[in-house]
């Protein structure tokens, strides 16, 4: 008798755990002209980024300097250039992008602003743009090195 019961319980509870869940999931990502889908005559129409530096060398700092400098870059496609998202690779590294679209031909700024407290010896900082481009992202730069200040408290 034990053993039916469990066995009870046990197919109970597969069949409340189906997963009758009907929500449709939208397919506009995939069939989104300007994902990865694109053939190569559209992708000639499409807006891509033309930086005047993708990497920039902030130098050599000492250890708790913050640092900010700009990434400028043109659209040089035929098309509104619009970004997503920016994001850096650790929270030392704080992207800021233009929200509106850049037209074609126009230019844009990605302000980076890197902390420096907590790190030392050379540095390659990245920041990850999402952008309506093909390829959906650009990685941009900061490289640099960081001195550890001397102690200079007398025992």
């Amino acid at each position: 008798m034990k053993k039916i019961l469990i066995a009870a319980s046990i197919l109970s509870s597969l069949f409340a755990c189906k997963g009758g869940d009907n929500t449709e999931y939208s397919t506009e990502i995939i069939s989104n002209p300007n994902s990865a889908s694109v053939d190569s005559t559209d992708k000639d129409k499409m807006p891509f980024f033309d930086f005047v530096e993708e990497v920039i060398d902030f130098g050599t700092i000492t250890q708790g300097e913050v640092v900010s400098t700009a990434f400028k870059f043109k659209n040089a496609g035929k098309t509104d250039l619009i970004i997503s998202s920016a994001q850096g690779s650790c929270g030392c590294t704080v992207p800021e992008w233009p929200m509106e679209p850049i037209k074609p031909g126009s230019e844009g700024i990605i302000k980076v602003t890197f902390n420096s407290s907590g790190k030392q010896g050379l540095q390659n900082k990245t920041i990850t743009l999402v952008a309506n481009t093909i390829p959906n992202t650009k990685v941009i730069a900061l490289k640099g090195n960081i001195l550890v200040p001397e102690n200079t408290t007398k025992k």
